[in-house]
């Protein structure tokens, strides 16, 4: 008897310590910012700026920038009036959008690449938590690039970063932009989602003998059933991230996917 309660016991510590559930998704607002004196010539060609709220935005050059293609999606009704992960609430009919890894808070620009129509929006909350999708955009930026019809479309994503004053030189002023550190930070990897709690902790406890890091969140979704998510790992850039999510492809779990944490 004192055998089976001592096993017992060690299975309990096992499922927790391999997979702590976290009620919520935890924001980094620590990422540092860089400031860069933007060449006249950016690629050839004279960067074109973009104005936001009485703010000027520039696309930042490949070497300090994220530029991104993949399938963006959109979100209206069932999340409108819900918080978002920056706190704010969502509005379907304000421009604003979702993605997994930048910092919240980058302007980007999304350019539908059938139409070549684009819009300038501000990242503020999580996702789409789908394999291959890449941004989710609320109604009104949506409707923009022509997006609501076919529900996924093909896009250009582009960061972009805040003018915070300009330089004087001998070629004339040459703005200074401020931008994050979009490709560092503190990231996972997600591997499987469900509704059935000890499912998620059966898969975390398989994965805790290969990986240091495995957790659990829950998350509403927009049916506001719970959802189970475990992540695996974690790292500082992207590029590590990316290893890890491909060891992961490579051992079945082909529906991995990067997040920031």
């Amino acid at each position: 008897m004192k055998r089976h309660f001592s096993i017992y016991l060690i299975v309990l510590f096992c499922l927790f310590s391999c997979a702590r559930e976290r009620s919520r998704v935890g924001i980094d607002r620590s990422i540092p910012s860089k400031t860069i004196i933007l060449s006249e010539i950016v690629k050839g060609e004279i960067p074109k700026s973009y104005v936001v709220d009485g703010q000027r935005y520039y696309p930042l050059p490949d070497s300090y920038g994220f530029v991104q293609l993949g399938k963006a999606s959109w979100y209206g009704k069932k999340f409108h009036g819900r918080r978002t992960a920056s706190g704010e609430m969502f509005n379907m009919y304000k421009k604003s959008a979702a993605h997994k890894t930048l910092p919240l808070d980058t302007y980007v620009k999304v350019m539908n690449l059938s139409n070549k129509d684009h819009t300038i929006v501000r990242i503020n909350d999580r996702g789409p938590f789908i394999k291959g999708r890449i941004i989710d955009l609320s109604y009104a930026a949506a409707k923009e690039i022509g997006l609501v019809g076919p529900g996924v479309v093909e896009v250009k994503v582009v960061a972009l970063g805040k003018e915070v004053g300009q330089l004087k030189s001998e070629s004339g002023l040459k703005p200074l932009v401020e931008f994050k550190e979009l490709k560092k930070g503190k990231f996972s990897i997600q591997v499987g989602a469900f509704q059935d709690k000890d499912n998620a902790l059966k898969l975390a406890t398989r994965l805790k003998v290969i990986f240091d890091y495995v957790t659990i969140v829950k998350y509403l979704d927009e049916d506001r059933r719970a959802l189970y998510k475990v992540w695996v790992s974690r790292s500082e850039t992207l590029t590590q991230a990316g290893k890890i999510e491909k060891k992961l492809e490579d051992m079945g779990f082909t529906k991995a996917f990067i997040v920031r944490i």
